[in-house]
């Protein structure tokens, strides 16, 4: 029983994975410092897709499932086994793997959008320009 609920978990711990390499970045526009976070996250996650590196959490999940007597994911990798012919065709893997790319690219210029229009309103806020109690008169006390 422990072993399944090991195999199941580190496909859940897969998933989280993957949807955080993808979209992560669109947390810093709200969180800036989750980019420290994120930014080596995705790099693994591009090293993992350029170098053909098997994820640890394949291991795990495969030796979990082996443990409890059923079959792991059988010479493919986690990506072919879930999400091939059913999230995208089949034989379009370096397809996804540009749009994943073209995704996080799109989030860090959304964020660099975002931090610069926040650092603008600071700045703003800071000389009492754009601070509408201030321009009336009104004391911010």
């Amino acid at each position: 029983m422990i072993y399944r609920v090991l195999g199941e978990a580190a496909m859940l711990v897969h998933f989280a994975f993957l949807l955080y390499v993808v979209f992560g970045g669109f947390l810093t526009w709200k969180w800036p410092r989750m980019v420290l976070v994120h930014v080596p996250i995705a790099l693994y996650g591009l090293a993992i897709a350029i170098v053909g590196w098997t994820c640890p959490l394949t291991y795990v999940e495969n030796w979990g499932r082996e443990q409890a007597g059923q079959s792991g994911m059988e010479g493919t990798g986690f990506i072919e086994h879930y999400l091939a012919g059913i999230i995208y065709p089949e034989g379009h893997l370096r397809t996804l793997q540009a749009v994943a790319g073209v995704v996080v690219l799109l989030s860090y210029l959304g964020a660099a959008v975002v931090w610069r229009r926040s650092a603008r309103r600071r700045r703003d806020h800071g000389t009492g320009a754009a601070d509408p109690m201030t321009a009336t008169g009104q004391s911010r006390t």
